[in-house]
């Protein structure tokens, strides 16, 4: 992977909210300001499905300068084509999306480029041989932000590390409460939306527990 995103110990993957409207851009974008006080913070993929290009377009031209004052890769849903116009640093492709090999002639070598591959280590492993920087797997607990169509188990991400060098995100459901299990399993990255969006306290008090987890967890040694 990129140093953009590299992992020292697991680190925290964010997505964003599924949809944005001129006004609610502008909030999430202080909120999301506000938010990376709270602590290391990897990655940013703006998750936007079935919109213009413009509306994606717009909300990078925003969050990127963001991201970069905290030093977060910034990264697209699909769409590698907009990742050139944009300057952003990668893009990340589900299994019906741009094929890999399509988009890495499209990137070059220095675009972080992540695989979706659900529940599946075959997935995984031609992902991971064909040049992906992270490999995506879950859903390991129920979400709301997104329909749960594949159901991952821990024992996936320990078997993973046994294995491969290529790091694994892990997504679906994950909030502070319950993320300790998929951390000490193996995840270098936790994908989590609405676990730091919609937390009780707030998103920076969410990042900043998120990572109190993970440097708790080393300190014991328990990854």
């Amino acid at each position: 992977m990129t140093d953009g995103i590299e992992p020292l110990r697991c680190r925290l993957y964010l997505i964003t909210p599924p949809e944005f409207s001129d006004s609610s851009l502008k909030l999430f974008s202080e909120t999301l300001g506000s938010a990376l006080f709270g602590g290391d913070v990897a990655c940013l993929q703006i998750r936007l499905k079935d919109v213009p290009d413009d509306l994606v377009l717009e909300a990078l031209d925003r969050l990127s300068p963001i991201c970069h004052e905290h030093d977060v890769a910034i990264i697209i849903n699909d769409q590698p084509e907009l990742v050139l116009k944009s300057g952003c640093d990668g893009v990340h492709l589900g299994q019906t999306d741009t094929p890999y090999s399509e988009a890495r002639a499209i990137l070059g070598d220095d675009a972080i480029i992540g695989i979706t591959c659900h529940n599946s280590p075959h997935l995984a492993m031609e992902a991971g041989e064909a040049g992906a920087d992270y490999v995506a797997f879950g859903a390991f607990f129920h979400s709301n932000t997104k329909t749960r169509k594949f159901t991952a188990d821990p024992k996936l991400l320990s078997n993973w590390q046994e294995s491969m060098l290529v790091p694994c995100v892990a997504i679906g459901g994950i909030t502070v409460e319950n993320c300790q299990p998929i951390v000490k399993a193996g995840a270098d990255f936790i994908a989590v939306s609405a676990g730091v969006w919609n937390h009780q306290e707030s998103p920076a008090a969410a990042i900043r527990q998120f990572n109190d987890i993970f440097d708790n967890l080393v300190k014991a040694g328990n990854i």
